[in-house]
């Protein structure tokens, strides 16, 4: 139960820090239009990751088929 408190109270702090800060760099990245190209390279990035996984699932499950025959 301590190892658990200790945790939540670690991340609770964390989350309060990084809320506080100001980040610069994202509003340069939206003033210049560029937040864009970020959030189109991070959806391309995590579309990909998603068409890897569906097709290492259908793969696992075509395998999984073989070995139970």
């Amino acid at each position: 139960m301590k190892k658990y408190s200790l945790t939540l109270l670690f991340s609770l702090t964390c989350f309060l820090g990084l809320a506080q800060s100001d980040i610069e760099m994202a509003d340069n990245f939206r003033a210049d239009g560029k937040i864009y190209v970020v959030i189109a390279v991070v959806l391309v990035i995590l579309l990909g990751l998603f068409i890897y996984l569906i097709s290492l699932d259908k793969k696992i499950s075509k395998l999984e088929k073989q070995v139970n025959k």
